[in-house]
């Protein structure tokens, strides 16, 4: 009984370590790092979709500070009785369940969880790849990317951000931290590349 009683306890520390945000979210070559099979997953995602790593790291950032089972607040009334979320919106990518059930089936990967890194960058890929394709926006614009992942493809074309000054200078700021990023990686992404 005690000895079950330890590997219960270990596994339970174990699964809680493996879904730990990085320790420094501002350095993405600190977070590569730790967290080795990042870099390879966020690679993936760009290879396929052709979005910059760093762009997809500003945006996970964002949404969830790369914790995995991220959720919105649960509002709650009368000061203390908690009640329903406001969005579906759940995991690394804050993707909510429509939205995520629609790149399942339009990539095949019906297996996709938005507690897994990999897929999450690869959901991040698939959207700003459709938000180029439908609303060209460059790939390494990331604050109009943001601003079209935040606000969907209708929003944003409808342009409802200009009226969400909040939302702008989040928007400039997941920019400027993507430009941050990127000028990290290069100083740490041969070493990333050779150790992978």
């Amino acid at each position: 009984m005690k000895r079950r009683l330890i590997v219960t306890v270990s596994l339970a520390a174990l699964s809680a370590c493996a879904t730990l945000p990085p320790k420094n979210a501002n350095n993405i070559c600190q977070i590569f790092r730790e967290k080795d099979d990042w870099f390879q997953a966020s690679l993936a995602a760009s290879r396929r979709w052709g979005v910059p790593i760093a762009v997809q790291m500003s945006i996970i950032f964002q949404e969830s500070s790369f914790v995995a089972d991220a959720e919105p607040p649960r509002p709650t009334i009368l000061g203390f009785i908690p009640w329903f979320r406001s969005s579906s919106a759940y995991g690394y990518p804050q993707a909510q369940d429509g939205t995520w059930a629609d790149y399942q089936k339009q990539t095949g990967n019906s297996w996709a969880s938005r507690e897994d890194f990999a897929d999450s960058c690869d959901f991040i890929g698939w959207y700003s790849a459709l938000s180029n394709k439908k609303l060209g926006i460059p790939f390494n614009d990331a604050q109009n990317l943001y601003l079209a992942y935040h606000e969907g493809h209708g929003g944003y074309q409808r342009q409802l951000y200009k009226n969400k000054p909040w939302l702008m200078r989040i928007a400039n700021k997941v920019n400027q931290r993507a430009w941050h990023y990127d000028e990290q990686l290069a100083n740490c992404r041969r070493e990333l590349e050779s150790e992978n």
